[in-house]
């Protein structure tokens, strides 16, 4: 199968995907249903995003195609089975889009992005898409994400703090009910005050205009390489795990940061 540059579109891929499905195709893809292919969904998402983060404009658009042939892949089958058609989809996504934005396609007028908002979830309730403020956020997100959105949404009604500085008497309130929860044996209310604890982190984040699952991402990393140092380390010097407390540990471990502060580690 030959595939001209100049000539590769959307179709390109769903005749490919036709041609797997077929009768000479490829068993595995011919197994394949949108229930099957749904944690390779969620994969390909994410390698999309540290491509994304890594800004390397190669690995960008290879992993977008690759999300895009699955999205295909995806359509594909719905179409199969006679439930819409790519071109259903296509219409129907569009006119959405076009409804939704009355200020470009229509007489409206949006000054500024959170007059956009407020115009869009008017829009998504008079659709009857919505009947909460809090919207249909996906219960699948990542929960410091979920976290994130749910607070975003909640204070654009004005549920929320004035500024950043008054959650920390917030944080500070929930870490007392966590010492307080430590002294009544029940993992159940324990569990309950950490995750009111991550909440509330979340909307300090928020209030700071800075995302905390990327924030999160950004601690996991730099530990992750720290700590790989510190097994490096440990293994130079000769020493045994299994041999050293946690203050040597820590020792080294202080070492490592103090090593690496001005790289950023």
């Amino acid at each position: 199968m030959k595939i001209e540059k100049d000539k590769a579109d959307i179709y390109t891929l769903w005749n490919i995907v036709k041609t797997l499905r077929g009768e000479n195709g490829c068993p595995w893809d011919k197994k394949q249903t949108p229930q099957t292919l749904k944690k390779y969904l969620i994969e390909e998402t994410y390698e999309v995003l540290e491509a994304i983060d890594k800004e390397d404009p190669e690995e960008i658009r290879e992993e977008l195609g690759d999300l895009l042939f699955l999205l295909i892949f995806i359509i594909y089958l719905y179409e199969e089975k006679k439930l819409f058609t790519l071109k259903e989809l296509f219409y129907f996504t569009a006119q959405k889009m076009i409804r939704r934005h009355p200020h470009v396609f229509g007489k409206e007028v949006a000054k500024n992005a959170e007059e956009v908002i407020s115009k869009w979830l008017k829009i998504k309730r008079e659709e009857g898409k919505e009947s909460s403020v809090l919207g249909n956020i996906p219960k699948s997100l990542p929960a410091l994400q979920r976290a994130f959105r749910l607070g975003e949404r909640a204070g654009r009604v004005g549920f929320d703090w004035e500024k950043a500085e008054d959650v920390l008497d917030k944080i500070q309130e929930e870490i007392e009910e966590i010492k307080n929860s430590l002294k009544i044996p029940s993992k159940e209310k324990l569990k309950e005050e950490i995750g009111d604890l991550l909440f509330t982190i979340a909307n300090f984040s928020r209030k700071l205009n800075i995302n905390p699952e990327e924030a999160l991402k950004i601690s996991l990393n730099k530990f992750e390489k720290r700590f790989k140092m510190l097994e490096k380390e440990i293994e130079k010097r000769g020493l045994v795990w299994e041999n050293l407390n946690i203050k040597e540990i820590d020792k080294i471990w202080e070492e490592i940061k103090r090593s690496y502060e001005s790289d950023n580690y």
